[in-house]
């Protein structure tokens, strides 16, 4: 992608009584990790295709599942079926697998050890952007808890796919987090949802350069590293409504996400 200035909306996010129109379709991949049914509700119904990634099917499957009375859950699941789940599928549980089959869900096993479930399921949703000739933002739900080995591997795939991607983020009931490349960036901050605490975190890179404004630490040139500072525990400020960020290198920005009712 080119350097430069770059503007961040969070809409898939937002209530959708005040979520703006937008002319960018969003994808979203549910990956196996817990995540409440009141974030999963927000995304869903905000993104325009959605694929669970092996065991990722299952955690959407079970609040299905405990939901009581028939009806109910029959109406949850006409709303709630994923339009793929892809994988090695070592995870997916026969009773999941059988109950989204029953649904017409294409259900795709991918052998391929050199490759992640998540990225099977980007590289389905790259097919389809080739065949409609555009680009999807990506939500993935979860890849940044559980297993520290899947955490960095979200970490270091989302640091590549920036030379492909220009917006891919990473949720989870705690926080929300993408790579910043370098260059200026202005973040819109909606106070309701986010905050107070944030994060820049120069990871996958030897250092940058960092300068901000709209923090209540605010930064001026300020060398950052794993072994100098890492601005971490930063705090976002009451009545500013725009974070502005420049890095020399790629960061990932940080900030925690409020619990949604």
């Amino acid at each position: 992608m080119a350097k430069g200035s770059l503007t961040w909306d969070l809409p898939f996010l937002d209530p959708p009584s005040s979520r703006a129109a937008t002319n960018t379709p969003h994808a979203l991949i549910l990956l196996n990790q817990p995540f409440s049914f009141a974030l999963l509700d927000r995304v869903w119904n905000a993104c325009q295709w959605r694929c669970c990634a092996d065991g990722g099917a299952n955690r959407l499957h079970d609040p299905l599942k405990e939901s009581k009375g028939k009806d109910l859950r029959s109406e949850l699941s006409n709303v709630y079926l994923p339009d793929l789940i892809k994988g090695d599928l070592d995870s997916l549980r026969d009773d999941v697998r059988e109950y989204y089959a029953s649904y017409n869900v294409p259900i795709v096993k991918d052998p391929d050890q050199d490759s992640t479930d998540l990225m099977k399921c980007l590289e389905s949703l790259s097919d389809k952007e080739k065949a409609e000739g555009c680009q999807y933002d990506v939500v993935i739900l979860g890849g940044l808890a559980g297993r520290l080995d899947q955490t960095i591997h979200t970490l270091s795939l989302l640091h590549k796919l920036r030379k492909s991607r220009e917006r891919i983020f990473v949720v989870t009931d705690d926080n929300i987090a993408w790579v910043l490349d370098e260059g200026e960036h202005y973040i819109h901050i909606n106070h309701d949802m986010l905050g107070p605490t944030c994060g820049l975190l120069p990871v996958g890179v030897n250092s940058t350069i960092l300068s901000t404004a709209g923090l209540r630490w605010n930064l001026t040139d300020c060398p950052s590293s794993f072994d100098g500072l890492v601005s971490t525990s930063n705090h976002l400020v009451s009545g500013e409504n725009t974070v502005w960020i420049k890095t020399t290198k790629p960061i990932w920005w940080t900030v925690e996400l409020k619990a949604f009712d």
